[in-house]
């Protein structure tokens, strides 16, 4: 049961769970949100559909050989994205994850959680999402080498090849100091969390992780999505919202 704590904002007395560990101006950003601090009623009227709605912000950190990073992007994060566009859902990918980095004297020396090749994994990846820039080409080229459980260099090379792809220029970049420079500001970003992150996949939602979204996320990252934009939902929100009998305003 929870224990209850008055809070003023903006002249309104909100009954605010103690358990909430998001701060009040994110508190209506989903109703997710609104529901684990307590706050749903409250923000009922932020929580109605905007024609102008932005796209949600997903974030994955993760890293290229961690078998439960691996499940997730191929389960759950490559369907939504690919169902319910760049205009419902803005996705970033972070490849870097548990891994280490220490200045060396040609750069940056990376220790990662797999081995060495995972080190490999992250580098090409990153280098991929730098060099060709459109999610609509680097997305499905990480989806595919995450779905391949062989040498992150030969998916890479499987991938190009099916994807139309020459990867040689991605190659390149993750031997050299503008892939190591590219893979220093992953470490950055995933350092710079707040919560620091415990494990991977580590998701982020509109600049929010909490273990109860995460949770939802990691199995039912579609439902998560819909509930959170809040922009006129697209068809996929609209029929799974339909089948579980909920009202999508109301979210």
């Amino acid at each position: 049961m929870w224990t209850r704590v008055c809070i003023v904002l903006v002249g309104l007395v909100y009954a605010v769970s103690c358990d909430c560990n998001v701060p009040p101006s994110l508190w209506c950003s989903s109703g997710e949100v609104a529901q684990s601090c307590g706050v749903y009623e409250q923000c009922r009227s932020a929580l109605m559909r905007d024609p102008f709605a932005k796209p949600v912000n997903l974030t994955l950190y993760y890293e290229s050989l961690c078998p439960d990073c691996k499940q997730f992007i191929n389960d759950q994060l490559y369907n939504v994205w690919k169902t319910l566009g760049e205009d419902v859902v803005n996705l970033t990918l972070v490849p870097y994850g548990n891994a280490r980095e220490k200045k060396g004297l040609k750069g940056w020396d990376f220790t990662c959680q797999h081995g060495e090749q995972e080190c490999v994994g992250n580098l090409i990846e990153t280098c991929a999402i730098a060099l060709l820039e459109k999610k609509t080409a680097y997305v499905p080229f990480i989806y595919c080498m995450e779905g391949m459980d062989i040498e992150p260099a030969k998916a890479a090379q499987k991938c190009g090849e099916k994807l139309g792809i020459d990867i040689d220029d991605i190659m390149k970049c993750s031997t050299s100091s503008q892939g190591n420079n590219l893979e220093h500001e992953m470490a950055l970003l995933t350092d710079a969390l707040n919560p620091p992150h415990r494990y991977v996949p580590w998701i982020v939602i509109n600049d929010i992780h909490t273990e109860k979204m995460q949770n939802k996320a990691q199995s039912h990252l579609l439902e998560v999505i819909c509930e959170t934009y809040k922009g006129d939902p697209p068809t996929a929100c609209s029929k799974l919202l339909k089948s579980s009998g909920r009202i999508y305003k109301d979210l």
